[in-house]
C-alpha cells in the first residue's frame, strides 16, 4: 500500500464514521419520539445495525480481526432480540384483539 492511498481510506473511514454517528443520533431521535412500540423496535434494530458498521469501519481503520468477530456476535444477539421483541408486540397485539372480540360478543 501506499501513503497516499493509506490516507484515502483513513479519510474515507473518518467519513464513514461520522455519517454513522449522525444516522445513529438520528434514530435514536426516533426510539424517542416513537410514536408506537413497532417504530421503536425498528429503530432499534436499526440502531443496532448501525453498530456492527461501526465496529467493521472502526475494525477497518484499526486493522483489527477481533472487530469483526465482535461485530458479528454482536449482530446475532441484536437479530435474536428484535425477534424477540417483535413476538412479545404480536402477542400483546393478538391478546387485545381477543380481547375487543370477546367484548363484541358479549354486548351481541
Amino acid at each position: 500500500m501506499t501513503i497516499l492511498s493509506m490516507e484515502i481510506s483513513t479519510l474515507a473511514c473518518a467519513v464513514a464514521l461520522a455519517m454513522l454517528l449522525i444516522s445513529m443520533l438520528m434514530v435514536l431521535i426516533r426510539m424517542w419520539r416513537g410514536p408506537s412500540m413497532a417504530d421503536r423496535v425498528v429503530a432499534l434494530d436499526l440502531f443496532s445495525v448501525l453498530v456492527v458498521a461501526v465496529l467493521v469501519v472502526l475494525a477497518i481503520l484499526r486493522q483489527e480481526s477481533a472487530a469483526l468477530d465482535v461485530a458479528i456476535a454482536y449482530a446475532l444477539v441484536a437479530f435474536l432480540g428484535t425477534v424477540a421483541l417483535a413476538r412479545f408486540i404480536m402477542g400483546r397485539h393478538c391478546q387485545a384483539i381477543a380481547q375487543d372480540r370477546a367484548k363484541e360478543v358479549e354486548h351481541d
